[in-house]
């Protein structure tokens, strides 16, 4: 993910960071921040924009949309293999 901006509150022991993550990154994202925050950050979530993915889908290596191709195709029972 990438942090577009922090703002902290004036008086306020509070900041407000505003950032994108890919949904298929967000996947705990919620324990994770609470964990290292000691339960004090939590996050709200909304979606903001469609951005194309441009790696080769039919790639032999690996890239990010072969692994979620593969990810994909396994939790639906298939070999994580193209055919």
């Amino acid at each position: 993910g990438n942090i577009e901006e922090e703002n902290m509150m004036p008086g306020a022991p509070i900041t407000i960071i505003k950032g994108f993550l890919p949904v298929a990154e967000s996947f705990g994202f919620t324990e994770y921040l609470r964990a290292e925050t000691s339960g004090q950050a939590f996050p709200n979530c909304s979606f903001h924009h469609w951005e194309e993915m441009t790696e080769n889908p039919l790639a032999t290596a690996e890239n990010r949309v072969t692994k979620i191709i593969g990810e994909i195709r396994k939790r639906k029972g298939l070999k994580p293999e193209v055919p």
